[in-house]
């Protein structure tokens, strides 16, 4: 095949929700169509001893939650997809905003009886400024919810999107008899079963036929609601869609593997194949024949017997190869990897070659930071990668002497990740960890001990803010460090960061020191 067509079959889309709405369970059923898994898990499993394959971190399967953005990657109808399953959790929130940067398109996930939530909200602003294509899910309709309609209503307010059904719910919560596919013209019937597939009949509205599948009053309902619909909702238009300006929406239950084949067929359809990235020297066409690309994610310890990193690469334009030389830009060195791999959760192989769109994991020895590119000679840097200033601080201290420097690599290995910041304090020489949730803090430790052996425990500590300095005028530099002397740290980059202990603190000082320049991220 050639490398057009190649790139012409890849879509990559990342799954994104308030916590609970269904993401894990809706990527499980994703992957039961696509033939990847053959029994789908559940992440709360009561009866279902198996758990979700997206969720494969221990501290993921006791909780019930995802904690970090898995990769997945399966085959459908000749469709080559990659899933990114996202943490709803609003603590983990900056993995999540930086698998948006990777991808093309997103499917929303929205519970019929909570609709919009907060994090919905946020995590739509960003894709409103990419433009990026969305999909929403109405998951959960075997539950008693919101009016159909209402909900339509709630989603353009407040998403600020338009939005156009291409399936519409007969009924709901107990009386819920299935669902009609606007977009195919057939009807599923419900049949509630957690771990296989149902079937469906091709039905025209206005035939007795419908009568007979669902009642006499539903079927006259469903007409109606039909005629609502297109007398109400433009017909759908692709080219809006791939703009970011209409959102199709479906209706199902995931749990139930219910209307999720509806959304998957549609999605491959209509989906936007790999798109141009922009680079701060150019924009990057997918179809060139030079292979660039950047790493948007680390994940330490993937394998618990080895201590690995890997870097995940989001393949931008060409062919990426095994063992063929590329260029390191930030460190301007030529790399080659003897094991790239592709993902299915925590299962990997190697692959040989791989095409822009796909998301390939390297193995990291520490050359690696977030926002690094990958090409094949030229110099490029892809922007709005982004990184976020730490909110929430903790003294880390160990807790076991014995283990001082398993609880170092594990810090070290932890913080690569670009979830929390490490600053050592100048004065007394204590770590200090910044997050932006208090939920990491509980991860940071549990991991620790589970996967690298170390114990820590945390001590408190009152910050405002860690503000990154940096002056034309070393003098004044020298001035500032010996004043505030107590509250300067390093980070583990060595870069001077001034830690504010009040927001009154901050100002005193951005008024007293005019030729400093203050920085609340690290990327300035």
């Amino acid at each position: 095949m050639s490398l057009a067509s190649e790139i012409q079959r890849r879509r990559t889309f990342a799954i994104i929700s308030h916590p609970d709405a269904g993401k894990t369970t809706l990527t499980e059923k994703l992957l039961l169509f696509g033939g990847a898994i053959h029994v789908a898990g559940a992440v709360k499993s009561n009866k279902i001893k198996k758990t979700a394959t997206s969720d494969w971190m221990e501290i993921e399967k006791q909780r019930g939650i995802s904690v970090a953005t898995s990769v997945m990657g399966f085959e459908y109808r000749n469709y080559k997809i990659n899933i990114l399953d996202t943490p709803g959790h609003q603590d983990f929130a900056e993995d999540t905003y930086r698998t948006l940067t990777a991808v093309d398109s997103v499917i929303i996930v929205v519970d019929t009886a909570k609709g919009v939530e907060t994090q919905t909200r946020k995590l739509m602003e960003v894709c409103r400024m990419r433009k990026t294509p969305v999909m929403i899910f109405v998951n959960k309709m075997d539950r008693e919810g919101k009016d159909a309609f209402d909900l339509l209503d709630e989603l353009e307010a407040e998403l600020g999107i338009n939005v156009r059904p291409l399936s519409w719910p007969i009924n709901q919560g107990f009386a819920f008899k299935g669902v009609y596919n606007i977009h195919k013209d057939n009807l599923e019937l419900y049949t509630p079963n957690k771990q296989t597939i149902s079937e469906s009949v091709k039905v025209d509205v206005n035939s007795n036929e419908l009568d007979e599948l669902v009642g006499k009053h539903d079927a006259d309902k469903l007409r109606e609601d039909m005629e609502l619909i297109n007398g109400v909702y433009s017909e759908f238009d692709v080219e809006k869609y791939l703009a970011g300006e209409l959102a199709p929406v479906f209706f199902g239950s995931a749990l139930n593997t219910f209307g999720v084949k509806e959304l998957l067929d549609c999605f491959v359809e209509i989906a936007p194949s790999p798109r141009p990235v922009h680079t701060q020297e150019r924009e990057v066409d997918p179809y060139e024949e030079a292979f660039s690309g950047f790493v948007f994610k680390i994940h330490a310890n993937m394998d618990p017997n080895h201590r690995s990193c890997i870097a995940f690469i989001k393949i931008c334009s060409g062919k990426f190869e095994r063992n063929v030389n590329y260029k390191h830009v930030r460190h301007g060195k030529m790399m080659r990897f003897s094991s790239p791999t592709a993902f299915m959760a925590q299962k990997k192989e190697t692959v040989d070659e791989a095409y822009a769109g796909d998301i390939v994991g390297l193995p990291d020895t520490g050359n690696f930071k977030i926002g690094d590119t990958l090409t094949g000679g030229e110099n490029l840097h892809f922007k709005g990668i982004p990184s976020f200033s730490p909110e929430m601080f903790k003294y880390i201290e160990n807790a076991d002497p014995m283990k001082t420097k398993q609880l170092e690599k594990g810090i070290a290995q932890l913080m690569d990740e670009g979830v929390a910041q490490l600053f050592t304090n100048q004065y007394n020489g204590r770590k200090i960890i910044g997050t932006v949730g208090q939920l990491q803090f509980e991860v940071i430790q549990y991991r620790l001990l589970h996967e690298y052996g170390a114990q820590c425990r945390w001590e408190p500590i009152s910050l405002y803010k860690a503000c990154w300095i940096e002056s034309d005028n070393a003098t004044e530099l020298d001035n500032f460090k010996k004043r505030k002397g107590q509250y300067m740290a390093v980070d583990k980059e060595g870069r001077d960061v001034f830690m504010a202990d009040s927001g009154y603190v901050l100002q005193m000082a951005q008024n007293d020191f005019k030729d400093i320049r203050f920085h609340f991220s690290s990327e300035f």
